[in-house]
């Protein structure tokens, strides 16, 4: 198992977040569901909430566990390697969806910011996305 610590800590730079960040859409659709465990669920990622165990699936997932897929959501990681002590990148990527009134989910991972937008907005996010970065 490969282990990476705060050391690893990426850039921090908001301009060089923004020239960099080479947003990439994750294929398929992914939703959003509550349960109670996540134990046999193949979760892309889990947030532990008061209401229950929330997790991130994709549409096979989804279906399988009985999930609503009426709401799905396109996954874009933004490839560069933000650091944990970055400010400003969330801040400009949300400006920018908000301008064109996109909604975004965010999930930090140690290593790049992953958006999720609703599936119909999804090639208006990436060119928002594309315009910011060159813009900076």
């Amino acid at each position: 198992m490969t282990t990476h610590d705060s050391a690893d800590r990426g850039v921090t730079e908001l301009g060089v977040l923004l020239r960099s960040m080479r947003p990439e859409l994750v294929p398929g659709d992914w939703f959003f569901g509550t349960v109670e465990s996540a134990a046999g669920i193949a979760a892309a990622a889990t947030v532990r909430e008061s209401e229950g165990l929330s997790v991130l699936v994709d549409r096979a997932e989804a279906e399988r566990l009985g999930l609503g897929t009426g709401h799905p959501y396109r996954w874009i990681t933004l490839s560069v390697h933000s650091s944990l002590e970055a400010v400003g990148l969330t801040a400009a990527f949300s400006a920018a969806l908000t301008e064109r009134g996109i909604s975004c989910n965010v999930i930090a991972g140690a290593f790049h910011d992953h958006l999720l937008v609703p599936a119909a907005r999804a090639d208006d996010a990436m060119r928002a996305l594309v315009e910011l970065s060159a813009s900076a």
